[in-house]
């Protein structure tokens, strides 16, 4: 596959998503001053969302038919070796779990140290007027029996990352078994399709830039820089509680992978950047893959770690969780034990599993559990206005913690073997900690 993945093409589309970022909070900002009603300022931001809703369609159009071919090529490719998919699996979700768990903890504990709904005084909202947020059916029975699809083509088509993922397992193991030539050339067809989904996403990246800008310009246009003042305590809060949960994940993953986790950061800028633009991890899934590949996983290794974590590991999901839920009983002067509070967010990390391509899945989730606890519903609306901030930076924590728990997974796989096979590959330069050795391959 001819795919120019050089420095200096990294850098040109970096710096593009970075101006468009810049460039669309002005424009945004302009459209807000000069727009004469709110009415017509709303109209302005329908337009610029057309061009966001066409960018993030093409990257939808992606997901379904690149997740499918990565897991099942991921999946034949380690059929040979005996319990290889239930041993990455068990080390990914052991990882998923953690990470959940600390990011819930450290979400808990800054949300009661800086106690940022303390003291607002805010009248209840119409508890009606909730019910905009669809909370039933996010349950345990629910989940579990919507994990398994009753038809692959609606899996695919709505982009049921989960269903696919089930699919695909069962899939590539079948695949794996058959040692027929038909079945060898199903599997080197669907290497192919990999490498294929990944080309037209480079097709796709080239309209990123435009899709941040419209993106970016459509929320200040309604909403205006002042809504970053309305709820400055809480937005700056969250911030900082993400900043030390980065923080955590990559002194983790220096553990995990060493020095060269601070190459896979650098590397993961892209994504991070289009996650935080679009507020949408489907945006950064394409690039996450060939920024791993770069880094040295094998794509059989991504292609089956990342999707699981897509469902499983939302770092900065879970920390939002905490965050709104208490600043919502702070708000109302509802005062929670910390068994209560453990209590409901463990709740929230079981409820959340699985639902990332649900709309606004983090509001939903934390609708779904305050009634449990006695806490109004209606508080969803105090936050509901900066929502789009706040899913900003939720969303390029998941990439943080996804790059990171993939790169590790891999380093623990390349380990194994070479510990168990004496595999030469060990002469492979540094920053190839993953997978099998991509970057000493690509070099042959």
């Amino acid at each position: 596959m001819n795919v120019d993945n050089s420095p200096a093409r990294s850098n040109r589309l970096t710096n593009a998503l970075v101006v468009s970022l810049l460039l669309g909070i002005l424009a945004g900002y302009a459209c807000h001053e000069l727009a004469p009603t709110p009415e017509t300022a709303k109209t302005i931001s329908g337009h610029f969302s057309i061009v966001t809703d066409v960018f993030l369609r093409m990257i939808k159009m992606i997901i379904a038919p690149l997740v499918f071919a990565t897991i099942v090529s991921g999946i034949t490719s380690l059929g040979s070796e005996g319990g290889a998919v239930g041993r990455i699996a068990a080390r990914a979700m052991g990882w998923f779990v953690s990470a959940s768990l600390v990011s819930l903890g450290l979400g808990m504990i800054f949300a009661n140290l800086f106690a940022p709904g303390h003291g607002l005084q805010l009248p209840l909202p119409n508890a009606d007027a909730a019910n905009t947020l669809q909370t039933a059916g996010f349950n345990l029975k629910d989940f579990i029996t919507h994990v398994f699809p009753t038809s692959i083509a609606q899996a695919m088509s709505t982009n049921e990352i989960l269903q696919i993922l089930v699919f695909a397992v069962f899939f590539g193991l079948a695949l794996s078994r058959l040692k027929t030539s038909h079945a060898r050339t199903i599997a080197a067809s669907i290497d192919e399709l990999v490498h294929i989904m990944l080309q037209i996403t480079n097709f796709v990246m080239k309209f990123a830039p435009l899709g941040v800008f419209a993106a970016i310009a459509a929320v200040i246009t309604t909403q205006g820089l002042g809504v970053l003042l309305t709820y400055g305590k809480f937005i700056a809060t969250f911030y900082f509680s993400l900043a030390v949960l980065w923080t955590v994940l990559v002194l983790v993953g220096l553990v995990a992978l060493g020095r060269p986790v601070l190459h896979l950061i650098g590397l993961l800028r892209q994504p991070m950047l289009l996650a935080f633009s679009t507020a949408s991890s489907e945006a950064a899934y394409p690039k996450m893959i060939e920024q791993l590949t770069k880094f040295g996983v094998s794509e059989r290794i991504s292609g089956f770690v990342l999707p699981l974590g897509y469902s499983f590991n939302l770092d900065g999901s879970m920390m939002y969780q905490a965050f709104a839920a208490l600043f919502i009983a702070q708000a109302y002067g509802i005062e929670l034990s910390f068994t209560q509070q453990l209590v409901m967010l463990l709740v929230m990390m079981v409820t959340s599993k699985g639902i990332a391509g649900v709309p606004r899945a983090g509001l939903v989730v934390v609708a779904a559990t305050l009634p449990m606890f006695n806490l109004p519903v209606g508080g969803m609306l105090l936050i509901m206005g900066i929502d789009q901030f706040l899913d900003m930076g939720r969303t390029m924590t998941n990439v943080i913690g996804n790059g990171i728990a993939t790169a590790a997974v891999a380093k623990w796989e390349d380990k194994r073997g070479l510990a168990e096979e004496g595999s030469s590959e060990t002469a492979v330069p540094a920053v190839a900690v993953a997978g099998v050795a991509v970057a000493g391959a690509a070099g042959g």
